[in-house]
């Protein structure tokens, strides 16, 4: 663990994978509504495209929202699974099944104690509409949707995780990411940000898996958001 000089006031949260399960939400649609693909692989394909499209989002002057990237992502793995024939509705309701993934098992009712002592965000890719819709439909109660819509920069630019800091009117060592992925806290902790890791082996399925590793960088280590709530004496 890193020595923190000031306990946190915000913690900002990554939602895909963190708090949600975007990879068994997604599958379970894909199978629903792709009866004859290979539904792991399918899932996996539209979320390997993600980081890749946000790059180029970054790189240039022109504002995407993730929902624009996800309908281009998913065109081409369609054409990718030879399944370019599928019409226009089945496309636009795949698209909003990222609208409408499923918690983990614990992140409501602990994000619902963590929001006792601290201001807990949402700090993730997903556009407004995407993340509040998904917040109704989960019950995930935050105290604010924060985008990188709002700061028009998709993680890991600077402009997302410094913007937390300016919204609250805080420091920057006084936000603390809370992820399930270790690149997206370098970049927070790069930033200034305090961090705490969120263990999601299931978070890619049964076929990728996901590596678990505790980094003394990190402030904090938690197996899920219910532990982190302990930890934090909530």
């Amino acid at each position: 663990m890193t020595s923190i000089n000031i306990p946190p006031k915000v913690l900002a949260f990554d939602v895909f994978g963190t708090v949600v399960d975007w990879y068994g939400s997604i599958k379970q649609e894909i199978e629903k509504t792709l009866p004859t693909v290979d539904a792991d692989a399918f899932t996996l394909a539209w979320r390997d495209g993600y980081a890749p499209a946000m790059a180029v989002v970054n790189a240039s002057n022109d504002w995407v929202l993730l929902d624009v990237l996800h309908r281009q992502i998913l065109d081409e793995v369609l054409v990718q699974f030879n399944l370019q024939d599928v019409d226009e509705k089945t496309r636009q309701s795949l698209c909003k099944a990222w609208h409408k993934l499923a918690a983990w098992p614990d992140s409501v009712e602990a994000i619902e104690r963590l929001r006792q002592r601290f201001t807990v965000v949402s700090l993730s890719n997903g556009n407004l509409s995407l993340l509040t819709n998904m917040a109704k439909n989960a019950g995930i109660r935050w105290d604010c949707v924060l985008s990188a819509e709002v700061f028009k920069r998709y993680k890991p630019h600077p402009d997302t995780y410094c913007g937390a800091a300016r919204v609250f009117d805080v420091p920057v060592s006084a936000v603390m990411m809370v992820a399930a992925h270790q690149n997206d806290l370098d970049a927070a902790r790069g930033f200034g940000l305090q961090t705490a890791f969120i263990e999601r082996p299931d978070e890619y399925g049964p076929i990728r898996g996901n590596v678990i590793e505790r980094r003394d960088e990190n402030d904090w280590h938690a197996t899920d958001i219910a532990d982190l709530a302990d930890q934090l004496g909530c």
